[in-house]
């Protein structure tokens, strides 16, 4: 048995996937590589969509990123977990996974997660202006507004996301590398750390307070001012139209947040490897492919760009210049 010196050396983990139902493993692979394709590509049919638009209001270019970091987050995780539902795993337990290339995974999977937070909120207050303040909208949510919001968003999810897995990845690791899981994720490693402590906790912790909480207390104070201002609004057909632009912005922010807080704002000791398996299997696969659906669905200049991008539009259709619908 490796003693805690020693436990971190650069040998690996094994994966374990879903290597104990081997009846199973052709079903969920059909199954994970359509939705994986599905994801791709409605992802990159809204990038080529807006890219195909004469003029993109900021929101759109909020999209666009939106798209771009579900595209990166699924090809995180999906391609290994396909690779693995292929491969007889024969007597092995699992597939193995370097130590290096087990950190790479979680920091990339923790920075677009966190990316994608900071972004929730930038277009939570791109809501908040263009309602509360619409005369000044295109002077206040500018091009280069939008892109240094853009790369505060990814900066933001990148520092996060380093500082928690050079923590992470200092906890010793000892006896069973056996990772109950089809890929790297926070909780899988924390459950088969040596020690036990609450110290352990505390870089999670941490880093759900910048990445949930703080961003949560933005599109909130946003969201505040918006509930204040429709209210202030007597026309009904004003408000409803003014609420409905909101819609799609707070469905994926539910969704989002609530499957991050569910699964890591929780102490060690409620931690359930297959379960947590499962529960990942939703969100690292569904979610991302809802995204595209929810805002092409509610949003008619996404939706005349890609039957334009498709070849369906027909003559003289234009597509509508409504911001509301976002």
């Amino acid at each position: 048995m490796d003693s805690p010196s020693n436990a971190t050396v650069p040998c690996g983990f094994l994966l374990q996937g879903f290597s104990e139902f081997p009846h199973l493993r052709p079903v969920l692979f059909l199954l994970l590589l359509g939705v994986h394709l599905a994801t791709l590509g409605g992802n990159l049919l809204i990038l080529v969509a807006v890219a195909s638009m004469p003029s993109r209001q900021p929101m759109l270019l909020f999209l666009c990123q939106l798209s771009a970091i579900e595209l990166c987050y699924t090809l995180v995780v999906v391609p290994r977990s396909l690779v693995d539902l292929s491969t007889p795993p024969g007597h092995r337990r699992g597939s193995p996974i370097s130590f290096l290339g087990c950190a790479f995974q979680m920091q990339m999977f923790v920075a677009l997660g966190g990316a994608e937070c900071f972004l929730l909120a930038a277009m939570a207050y791109d809501r908040y202006v263009a309602i509360c303040h619409p005369l000044r909208y295109a002077a206040v949510v500018t091009p280069g507004l939008c892109a240094r919001l853009a790369l505060a968003c990814c900066l933001g999810g990148l520092v996060v996301s380093v500082g928690l897995t050079v923590a992470v990845f200092h906890l010793p690791f000892c006896g069973s590398r056996l990772l109950v899981h089809f890929f790297c994720d926070i909780t899988a490693l924390l459950h088969l750390a040596c020690t036990r402590s609450y110290a352990d906790e505390l870089p999670l912790l941490g880093a759900c307070l910048v990445l949930l909480l703080l961003p949560s207390v933005l599109i909130l104070a946003s969201y505040g001012a918006i509930a204040a201002a429709l209210r202030r609004l007597r026309c009904p057909e004003g408000r409803g139209k003014a609420a409905s632009t909101c819609a799609s912005h707070l469905t994926v922010t539910f969704l989002h947040y609530g499957c991050a807080t569910f699964m890591y704002v929780r102490p060690r000791a409620s931690y359930s490897p297959r379960l947590d398996r499962t529960l990942a299997l939703v969100y690292t696969n569904v979610t991302p492919l809802l995204y595209p659906l929810i805002y092409s669905l509610r949003n008619r200049e996404i939706t005349a760009a890609l039957h334009r991008v498709l070849g369906r539009q027909r003559p003289g259709q234009a597509p509508s210049g409504d911001l509301g619908e976002l």
